[in-house]
């Protein structure tokens, strides 16, 4: 158990929907119906989003791959983060599940109680709006996630403590 953790405010995780996740950026997943046939009828196109919003004060889109040890849990969320200028995909190679801790773009959290948690099925990725407040990733199943970010000769990305922790108590 994570010591910072036992003596954290208690965050909730919930299943993550798109409408619930809403205010914070985008759920990727395959959607059940729609799309277009394309490679002679040997595939479906979804096209999920046009623009990710990368290219703010000179940006460029980069594909990074991030190699994920399993977190264990409770943990404790101490620290967010931010990306102002562009918005930040993660998306999982194979099944792989990930707790995602959010707060709304804007001023930094000042408590636990402005934060949002929330668990993927294993088949699903986010698009973090700019702006929003994030933890770091959270991998609950260890593996290879796909990231999409803005990249550019300066680094966007902003750092704020809370003032006291929370915990994340989720279980499998």
């Amino acid at each position: 158990m994570n010591e910072q953790a036992s003596c954290a405010t208690a965050l909730r995780v919930a299943p993550l929907t798109p409408q619930a996740f809403a205010p914070f950026g985008t759920v990727i997943e395959a959607p059940a119906a729609g799309g277009r046939n394309i490679n002679g009828g040997n595939a479906r196109r979804f096209d999920l989003l046009d623009n990710l919003q990368l290219d703010a004060a000179g940006g460029r889109p980069m594909l990074a791959l991030f190699r994920a040890a399993a977190r264990s849990f409770p943990h404790a969320v101490a620290e967010m983060e931010r990306h102002a200028l562009g918005s930040q995909t993660f998306v999982p190679l194979g099944e792989r599940r990930f707790v995602i801790v959010v707060a709304r773009a804007g001023e930094a959290p000042a408590s636990a109680g402005e934060l949002a948690a929330f668990v993927t099925n294993g088949k699903q990725g986010v698009v973090l709006a700019p702006g929003t407040w994030h933890h770091a990733l959270l991998a609950v199943d260890a593996g290879d996630f796909v990231v999409i970010e803005r990249a550019a000769g300066t680094v966007d990305c902003d750092l704020c403590a809370l003032p006291a922790p929370a915990a994340i108590d989720w279980k499998d």
